[in-house]
C-alpha cells in the first residue's frame, strides 16, 4: 500500500525530554535509521517493525487518547496528550509528512524528534521540530545539515547529546557561532550510558581521545559558562529501568 509506515511501536507515556518533558504523550516510533551514533538507546528500531496504514496509526492514536477526551486536558495552547513521532530517524518515510498533517488537523500537538541529516524545511509548520546536532562524541558529527539552522523558528527546538568535555566545548562553540539560543530553545542532553545488552555491533564507537563528562560536571559547566540552555535527563530512565520498552 502506498500510504504505509513502517512502525515500531506506538505507545502512551510521559514525554521524558524536551520543553515537553512531563506531559502526557502519545509515540510513534518508526523504523529505521541511517545514522549509527555511539550513545543510540533505540538500535531495535533499526530493523524491527511492520506496515501500518495511515488510517490505522490515526485509530491507535485516537484510541490511546480517548481517555483524555472527556477531561479538561488543555495545557496552555497544548491538548493532551501530545503525539511524537520519533525512531529511528522519522524523515526517512516520505508518508510521515501527510501523517503529521493529519495529525495536526485533528487538533494534537505534534513533535518531531529528527536527527539533524535530514531537511526539516518540509515539515508542517505547525508541527514543533526537536533537531539534534551530532556531537563529536556520536561519530555522526559530520552528518549534521547546516542548511537546517536557516529554517528554524522559535517554536523549534535543537538538542545537543553530550557524554565528553570534547562535546561540550564543540556545543558550546556552535551555541555562540550560530547565535542558536536567539532562534529556538537549546537543549543541552545528558548520555546515559547503555545496558551491555543495548550496546548494538553497528553502533558507531567514541572517537579516541575523548573524556566522558558526568552529569554532574555538565550542570556545573553549563552554570560556570552561564549558558542560555536547558539541561536536560531522559526523565522515562529514572521512573522506570532504563532500557524498557514502550515507555
Amino acid at each position: 500500500m502506498s500510504d504505509t509506515l513502517v512502525v515500531n511501536e506506538i505507545y502512551l507515556s510521559l514525554q521524558g525530554e524536551s520543553t515537553f518533558a512531563g506531559l502526557p504523550c502519545i509515540f510513534i516510533r518508526l523504523t529505521a535509521c541511517n545514522l549509527r551514533c555511539s550513545y543510540c538507546d533505540t538500535a531495535y528500531a533499526f530493523t524491527e517493525g511492520g506496515k501500518r496504514s495511515l488510517d490505522e496509526i490515526l485509530g491507535e492514536v485516537q484510541r490511546l487518547a480517548q481517555p483524555f477526551s472527556n477531561q479538561k486536558s488543555q495545557i496552555g495552547n497544548h491538548k493532551c496528550p501530545l503525539v511524537e513521532l520519533t525512531g529511528g530517524e522519522p524523515l526517512l518515510q516520505p508518508n510521515v509528512h501527510p501523517l503529521m498533517t493529519r495529525l495536526c488537523n485533528g487538533g494534537f500537538t505534534v513533535l518531531i524528534e529528527t536527527s539533524g541529516a535530514h531537511d526539516i524545511s518540509k515539515i508542517d509548520p505547525r508541527v514543533r521540530r526537536i533537531m539534534d546536532l551530532k556531537c563529536p562524541s556520536s561519530g555522526e558529527v559530520e552528518r549534521n545539515r547546516w542548511e537546517n539552522l536557516g529554517a528554524l523558528k522559535e517554536t523549534d527546538e535543537v538538542k545537543f547529546v553530550i557524554g565528553t568535555v570534547q562535546d561540550y566545548e564543540w556545543a558550546k562553540r556552535i551555541l555562540a557561532e550560530h547565535e542558536l539560543a536567539d532562534r529556538c530553545p537549546i537543549l543541552f542532553s545528558w548520555v546515559a550510558p547503555l545496558e551491555p545488552h543495548q550496546q548494538d555491533k553497528s553502533l558507531k564507537p567514541v572517537p579516541a581521545g575523548q573524556t566522558p563528562i558526568s552529569r554532574k560536571e555538565l550542570v556545573e559547566r553549563i552554570v560556570a559558562d552561564a549558558l542560555p540552555v536547558r539541561f536536560q535527563l531522559q526523565m522515562h530512565k529514572i521512573i522506570w529501568p532504563p532500557d524498557q520498552r514502550g515507555v
